[in-house]
């Protein structure tokens, strides 16, 4: 059963902090293994990814082929449903416009000192997508991790994605195509990853890799920060739903449901202000766990990871929503806006009762590669950002220089550097 937990109770304070504190990240340790496999690739190039691939995937590359052509593209695309294709055109435009808006713009100004300052933003050269080819096999991820790194200005755009025995779902090369994607190579794991850090005699290096997987490919893109840029390190999923009485619980029953059936580790909570709604919102929750496909993997998230928290008021959850800091927010209410000012910890916030996090997850149009576990206390979703780097530039004149060197100089001093010193003081010599 999920937790049921009541703000008034006495032992409120210790539970919720133990729900709190709870991990729910992969318990199986791959780290000295994902070390392996990056050294592996790294010594032995195509040959490591190579035979990785044969063992974890069960084709040989060589044989299959290593690179998917834009031949099989087209012809996945014609083997999609036009409704199915319309419906990702859609979200491709609004995922480009939303993020359209992010480019930031360069400053450059001078100083009541006269000194030239400002900062440039340039795309990085490469980035990598990984795409999961196991359960997480979403199209929708190939548009909300491709659409923003073309919309940065990123020239090529490499995606990996495992092909169990050698297959590959026709709508993720569909929407590779859509969102302007530039190569997608048939392989996956801790060794893809590796691949495009690293690059290979056939892969060549990127400077930034994005994209969900396992726990395998998650440390790996720890572990080659560093090497690379990442988006992020992700957990499992996560939905926090504050509601009160006016939704009707098979609603409410929904959207907890829809991040419970992505992993048994993922989350789902609710708060509400009324614990005759809590019990309706769990009577909902069983009856739709019967109709679901999904319904193994999402009972075991609800009865595992799930909870329903009573509160005197939907004000009293917003400073409890913050110390989970969750993936995803719902604010359920007819006016969210209140709530919403309140916020200081979410990795995004859907606002209203006509607002399911589902809609974001597709065609809203702000990304869905979104902080867990926490981390949306420190770090934000996915953006045109993560494909870009901010070059600062200082121009200083005679008149200038003269005005800001000597407290340089004296800085410098202070701190046990003379050549600093002298580099600074040798101009303003020279112009005395």
């Amino acid at each position: 059963m999920p937790l049921r937990l009541d703000a008034a109770a006495p032992d409120f304070g210790q539970k919720f902090a133990a729900l709190v504190d709870a991990r729910r990240e992969a318990d199986e340790d791959v780290s000295r293994d994902v070390a392996a496999i990056l050294a592996n690739v790294r010594r032995d190039g195509d040959a490591a990814v190579r035979a990785h691939t044969q063992r974890l995937d069960g084709h040989d590359l060589d044989a299959i082929g290593w690179r998917i052509g834009r031949g099989e593209w087209t012809k996945a695309a014609a083997e999609v449903e036009p409704q199915v294709l319309d419906a990702l055109r859609l979200a491709a435009d609004r995922i480009r416009a939303y993020h359209a808006d992010q480019r930031p713009q360069d400053r450059d100004a001078v100083d009541a000192a006269g000194v030239r300052m400002g900062a440039r933003w340039r795309a990085v050269v490469a980035a990598g997508l990984y795409v999961p080819g196991g359960r997480a096999a979403y199209p929708s991820s190939v548009l909300m991790n491709a659409i923003p790194a073309k919309v940065a200005g990123v020239e090529r755009l490499v995606m990996v994605t495992p092909t169990p025995e050698g297959r590959i779902n026709p709508l993720v090369l569909a929407a590779a195509e859509i969102a302007g994607v530039d190569e997608v190579w048939r392989i996956g794991g801790a060794q893809a990853i590796a691949a495009l850090a690293y690059g290979t005699e056939r892969i060549v290096a990127v400077d930034v890799i994005v994209g969900p997987g396992n726990a395998w490919v998650a440390e790996a893109k720890r572990q080659l920060y560093g090497v690379v840029g990442i988006d992020m390190v992700a957990g499992p999923s996560e939905i926090l739903v504050v509601a009160d009485r006016g939704n009707d619980p098979d609603w409410i029953a929904a959207d907890l449901l829809s991040q419970a059936e992505h992993d048994p580790t993922s989350q789902s909570i609710l708060f509400t202000d009324d614990a005759g709604f809590g019990d309706a919102v769990a009577d909902a929750v069983e009856r739709r766990l019967g109709t679901l496909q999904t319904q193994t993997v999402a009972r075991e998230s609800w009865q595992t990871n799930g909870a329903i928290i009573t509160v005197a008021s939907l004000a009293d959850a917003i400073p409890l929503a913050d110390r989970l800091a969750p993936e995803h927010l719902e604010l359920a209410v007819a006016d969210p806006e209140p709530l919403f000012a309140n916020v200081r910890n979410a990795g995004s916030v859907f606002l209203g009762r006509y607002t399911p996090e589902a809609v974001g997850d597709y065609v809203g149009g702000p990304n869905h590669v979104l902080p867990t576990g926490r981390r949306a206390r420190f770090a934000s979703g996915l953006s045109v950002l993560d494909f870009m780097k901010r070059t600062s530039f200082l121009a200083c004149d005679a008149d200038s220089i003269a005005r800001i060197g000597p407290a340089a100089v004296a800085l410098a001093g202070a701190e046990g550097l003379p050549a600093h010193a002298a580099s600074v003081a040798l101009r303003l010599e020279k112009r005395a």
